[in-house]
């Protein structure tokens, strides 16, 4: 009997060409589609639906829709050639797998080519009902930027605020246990802690190790109001650089201070869409921070797209986010050589059970970008436009914006002017949260009194006029707060000669 069930079933089964993905859901089209019907007949058994994956495939991803009439349910699991990979039976209708994370219940690991098996149990299905169900696959060859959320956290355009530097007990980071001692600290903690604060997103970036996503992955349906980004710290002997997006590994194993040695992983990174950022490049190494300076000289255009200005760490160590160990001479010197790189920041916290209020805690600094949509993408895409800035105590709702026109021209933080010799700039701050202090426009990299102004209450601040001279410029506004401590830090504007 189960002999002819099976058969009936695998005449059902058709293997479609791809075609487009269900109306609820958005993205490419699947690779293969498997489809069928299920009937009394299948009450109570478990059924194997095979599919052949080809070799070379980094990421696996299945979705199932089937017809739930009267009450029927099909649980879920998934096997590969050799072993198998995991039952999330009627909790989810959806599973991802790569070799670093995968969909909870499920086992991340190589993804063997041969025959898997999608296995259906139907523990209920009443007499006379004939449930179709459909299975789409979808496949990644090349590594690409990997989301843990299926959609994005906020769909509305507006300024998010998150922490892009954070290490776990998956590398160095350590919290108390119950009884008092140090230990490696877990990874929900660190998410726990950046909830309480308010964050919007995140970015946890062990050293050299993707261990962290799976708990990530398995966290963001918990924490569906933050954003939870891949990330990781590369850490080599010529400096460290965060990574933002990808998730394979990554050969971090850099013998040289050259760009022909660091190439092996920025050029991985660039091709699979994601970000690489310069972690606090003042820093300098040896055996108080081994390899925690910056010494490749010679990165082409594109190469990097952000660099970390202020550290968390080193404001606790110095109690300045204006340390010359902070990294704001290294990112006006790439500023200066024409390189339009987006500064960001990052508490670099190793133990997220420090008070919210110290330095060094979760959030502090923040880094707010300007995102169409509150995820991974928006987030890449944000960094790269520009339009970010470093709230350095970490408020809830401080504000730091620039525009400029000229001739007709208007461009925000993160965007070019195109202005002939002589032609007049009027550059516009909008500032909230923020009274007694001042706006300081910052020229190519310079502090000139005569571009500085306070700030009465919340509102627009318009800076005096400044005329071209006909060259390459970039012009970007810091906040200090009444005592003159620097507390917003922005991206620049790009002035091109036209």
């Amino acid at each position: 009997m189960r002999g002819a069930v099976l058969a009936a079933l695998a005449l059902a089964l058709a293997v479609l060409a791809p075609g487009r993905l269900l109306a609820q859901e958005a993205g490419p089209a699947p690779w293969r589609t498997l489809s069928g019907a299920i009937t009394r007949a299948d009450y109570e058994h478990y059924h194997e639906v095979p599919f052949d994956l080809p070799e070379g495939v980094t990421r696996l991803t299945i979705r199932v829709r089937y017809g739930k009439e009267q009450h029927t349910v099909v649980d879920l699991g998934l096997a590969d050639p050799q072993r198998f990979r995991g039952w999330s039976g009627g909790t989810r209708d959806a599973m991802t797998l790569s070799v670093e994370d995968a969909t909870p219940g499920y086992l991340p690991g190589p993804l063997p080519a041969g025959q898997w098996r999608l296995i259906l149990g139907v523990p209920n299905i009443r007499l006379g009902v004939e449930a179709r169900f459909e299975a789409q696959v979808f496949i990644e060859r090349q590594p690409v930027v990997q989301s843990f959320a299926d959609r994005p956290i906020n769909p509305a355009p507006g300024w998010y605020r998150g922490d892009l530097h954070m290490h776990s007990g998956n590398s160095d980071g350590k919290c108390l246990s119950q009884a008092g001692e140090k230990v490696p600290c877990p990874v929900y903690r660190t998410v726990a802690t950046a909830a309480e604060r308010g964050l919007d997103f995140i970015a946890l970036t062990d050293h050299n190790t993707t261990a962290h996503y799976a708990a990530l992955r398995e966290l963001q349906g918990a924490f569906d109001r933050l954003l939870l980004v891949p990330g990781r710290e590369v850490t080599t002997f010529q400096g460290h650089s965060n990574v933002f997006g990808p998730t394979d590994f990554l050969d971090f194993r850099t013998l040289a201070p050259s760009y022909a040695e660091a190439a092996k992983w920025m050029d991985a990174v660039k091709r699979e869409g994601g970000l690489v950022s310069i972690n606090h490049p003042g820093a300098p190494s040896g055996e108080i921070c081994m390899g925690c300076g910056w010494r490749i000289d010679d990165l082409p255009e594109g190469a990097v797209q952000a660099v970390e200005v202020v550290n968390g760490g080193t404001m606790a160590e110095t109690g300045s986010a204006e340390s010359p160990l902070q990294g704001f001479a290294f990112w006006h010197k790439l500023l200066n050589a024409g390189r339009h790189v987006t500064a960001i920041g990052g508490s670099d916290n190793h133990n997220a059970g420090i008070p919210l209020d110290k330095l060094g805690a979760i959030g502090t600094p923040t880094t707010v970008v300007h995102m169409e949509a509150l995820s991974l993408q928006g987030l890449l895409d944000g960094i790269r436009a520009g339009r970010v800035f470093i709230d350095v105590q970490g408020s809830r709702d401080r504000l730091l914006d620039l525009s400029a026109t000229s001739g007709g021209q208007t461009a925000a933080m993160g965007g070019t002017l195109s202005v002939a010799r002589g032609r007049a700039v009027r550059f516009t701050a909008e500032v909230k949260g923020v009274t007694g202090g001042a706006v300081q426009l910052i020229i190519d990299g310079k502090a000139d009194p005569a571009w500085r102004k306070g700030i009465a209450a919340d509102g627009s601040i318009t800076m005096p006029e400044w005329r071209s001279d006909g060259g390459r410029h970039w012009v970007r506004a810091d906040v200090g707060d009444g005592s003159g401590a620097l507390i917003l830090v922005g991206n620049p504007i790009y002035v091109e000669p036209r």
